[in-house]
């Protein structure tokens, strides 16, 4: 039996493009349901999928409803302990966990100013303080992690730990925010995975631009790819 899970705008969902990295890179089983956030139907559709207000939602083939991204994760991880979704090394998996919960409830100041838009990059950002501070601990967590497991993801292979830091990644890369280049070179690992491009690809045939995501008067330019 199989799972069914609500998404927003893959462009544009953040926390959409968590629950699906928890399912896709997995070969867990998936039914994939889609609305549009401000869209006149979203909180209609949410609704009818029995969850509240947000997306992702995930439906348990016994019924039962996830209804945050972090809940998801952590019950894949339970339900299918031989996929790899967490490191298998207790010291790993207990700092994964942790910098997985700071990523839920964490990172505001980068969050609010620099939106996901997977469609688009931007010329000009400039960084307030609180945003430089949240890429400077993000750049801590990544090197820690890497240096350690030797990449390419942040525990060696890829994990739910890289699916949560999956759209902060897209941020340092679409506004040009600085980086090392062990993050750089970890950056590329994790935008060229086979199943963030073809959920980026799916985006940019099966979503319409959102007003709200235009950061006017800066310029766009393409979406960093690397060959």
């Amino acid at each position: 039996m199989a799972y069914d899970l609500l998404i927003g705008q893959k462009s544009y969902s953040s926390w959409s493009l968590r629950g699906w990295l928890a399912f896709a890179p997995f070969d867990i089983p998936v039914n994939v349901h889609k609305t549009v956030i401000y869209g006149d139907s979203f909180y209609d559709d949410v609704a009818a999928f029995g969850a509240h207000r947000t997306v992702p939602a995930v439906r348990t083939p016994e019924g039962g409803m996830l209804t945050e991204s972090i809940a998801i994760a952590w019950h894949l991880a339970d339900a299918f302990p031989d996929r790899g979704l967490l490191p298998a090394d207790p010291v790993a998996r207990a700092e994964a966990l942790s910098i997985m919960a700071e990523m839920h409830s964490g990172f505001t100041a980068l969050r609010a100013a620099c939106p996901m838009n997977l469609r688009t990059a931007w010329v000009g950002f400039q960084p307030s303080e609180g945003v430089l501070a949240d890429v400077a601990r993000v750049e801590q967590i990544f090197t820690r992690a890497l240096n350690r497991s030797g990449g390419p993801f942040l525990y060696g292979a890829f994990s739910m730990v890289d699916a949560y830091y999956a759209p902060v990644v897209t941020r340092l890369l679409t506004y040009a925010l600085p980086m090392s280049d062990t993050v750089a070179t970890y950056a590329k690992a994790l935008t060229t995975h086979p199943a963030f491009l073809g959920w980026r690809a799916e985006g940019l045939v099966e979503d319409a631009e959102v007003a709200v995501y235009d950061m006017a008067p800066l310029d766009r330019i393409a979406f960093p790819t690397f060959g």
